[in-house]
């Protein structure tokens, strides 16, 4: 168990540090703007600069905007996606402030697509582990329970406000730009996590009771237990069917290698589904 927290907090660790790389190093002096918080953050800290003649660092404001995120994120999402949130936030600020602030390229599509790539690694990583690079993670991730809707439709939301901001505020060029370092982040990241909202979940096991206690102490998702045979032993065992969210997926593995680390699971990725999800509020009957 200690292994894989090491390895959960250094993969973030690594994460802010990518991250930091694509901000610093590509997208700060090119005026092309990362997604989520990262990318108000780097907004905010060029009105600043530009309109007010106030200079503040984009590390600084990113980590001041997700104070109240944590806080949201604690009570709403859990306490450990948001403690290892609150890491790679602290780690991406304390990078930002090491790494200077410079061009490797005079090409603004270099720019664009490159840190694009990066930042969209920095994420992905962190998202595989179920952390998060903060910010617009948990509000999305808290926005959905309460609809139900997918989390993409609140990035798209964000990100839209930041493209016409960043169109309005400086030259049109820059949001179409900023267009192409967000499609190129969001592909990145897809291809290393899941794109899918939802999985399912398959859980065989000897300790189905213990098991479906310990998820229902940690999440609220509903959990079918259908009866099971070994083919080859012969053993009566017991199946958990649920569905989860993908964010949820880390603490669910988590989970079952502390209550019965021989339980074989199989998880699918799941395209739609049809009935009751619950939703944050509701009551399972």
């Amino acid at each position: 168990m200690f292994f894989i927290e090491a390895k959960r907090i250094v993969t973030v660790i690594l994460g802010a540090l990518l991250l930091s790389v694509s901000l610093n190093l590509f997208l700060i002096n090119a005026n092309v703007y990362a997604s989520g918080f990262a990318g108000i953050a780097q907004l905010l800290s060029s009105v600043l600069a530009d309109f007010a003649g106030i200079t503040v660092s984009t590390g600084i404001l990113l980590l001041v905007l997700n104070v109240p995120v944590f806080i949201l994120g604690w009570f709403k999402v859990g306490k450990g996606f948001t403690i290892y949130s609150i890491v790679s936030v602290i780690f991406t600020t304390i990078f930002m402030g090491i790494i200077p602030v410079m061009s490797l390229s005079d090409d603004i599509i270099l720019n664009a697509v490159f840190g694009g790539v990066i930042g969209g690694v920095g994420v992905g990583i962190s998202l595989k582990l179920g952390a998060s690079t903060g910010g617009m993670d948990i509000v999305a991730m808290v926005l959905s329970r309460l609809q139900d809707k997918p989390i993409g439709t609140y990035f798209l939301l964000l990100n839209g406000i930041i493209i016409v901001a960043a169109g309005f505020l400086y030259e049109p060029e820059n949001a179409l730009y900023t267009m192409v370092a967000l499609y190129v982040s969001t592909a990145v990241i897809d291809a290393i996590h899941t794109r899918h909202e939802k999985v399912t979940a398959m859980i065989v096991t000897r300790k189905a009771d213990e098991l479906q206690a310990a998820i229902h102490d940690q999440m609220v998702r509903g959990i079918t237990i259908i009866p099971a045979k070994g083919g080859y032993t012969k053993e009566e065992k017991n199946m958990l069917y649920l569905v989860i969210t993908r964010y949820e997926l880390y603490d669910l593995e988590k989970i079952i290698s502390e209550v019965d680390p021989n339980a074989f699971a199989n998880i699918v990725q799941t395209v739609g589904i049809f009935g009751f999800f619950r939703r944050e509020g509701q009551s399972i009957t």
